[in-house]
């Protein structure tokens, strides 16, 4: 079963809908109600955020960990590629602009999630600034060198924008689901 880590995204509900349309077994709860969960799933999604909250940082890294040393599915969207690139040594920054709409990005990399250009939906005034020299960069824009990330040839994936609202973000979140 897939799990959705609603952390708090304006964008969640768009999320689950999309999900729900795929006709995946899934369950979705809020970053507090899975503080305590034994973490049985199959493959996890992370959402965006609005605000951040140290507890919900924590929550969220303790998943990564597990989906790391689990060697499971995990794909964190906007905020859970920023918290999945800083749980594993990476960094974030403030963008001096944010970004927000319909952007092209280029995907750079071989991966089971997308290729060429694909139009996606940005919605951040963070990006990811460096990864551990375990990622690999998938894709890139003019404005984020990270929109999309994998660690080791796992199929644990960071994506900078949010694959819910756009078409070809959709069919990435298509291909993620079937991986798992």
């Amino acid at each position: 079963m897939l799990l959705v880590v609603d952390n708090g995204s304006v964008y969640t509900q768009s999320l689950l809908n999309c999900i729900e349309e795929l006709n995946v077994d899934f369950t979705c709860y809020t970053f507090d109600e899975i503080a305590n969960s034994d973490f049985g799933y199959s493959a996890i999604i992370l959402s965006g955020r609005r605000k951040n909250n140290p507890v919900m940082n924590v929550v969220n890294s303790k998943l990564i960990k597990h989906t790391v040393r689990e060697k499971k599915p995990l794909l964190g969207i906007c905020y859970g590629a920023e918290i999945l690139a800083l749980t594993l040594g990476g960094t974030i920054k403030k963008m001096s602009k944010s970004r927000y709409g319909i952007h092209e990005i280029d995907v750079i990399g071989d991966n089971p999630l997308c290729a060429g250009k694909i139009k996606v939906f940005e919605s951040h005034s963070f990006k990811v600034a460096k990864l551990d020299s375990l990622f690999t960069q998938i894709a890139k824009s003019i404005n984020c060198e990270f929109e999309i990330f994998r660690l080791d040839n796992q199929n644990i994936f960071g994506t900078q924008f949010h694959p819910e609202m756009s078409q070809d973000g959709k069919d990435l979140l298509r291909k993620f689901v079937k991986i798992q």
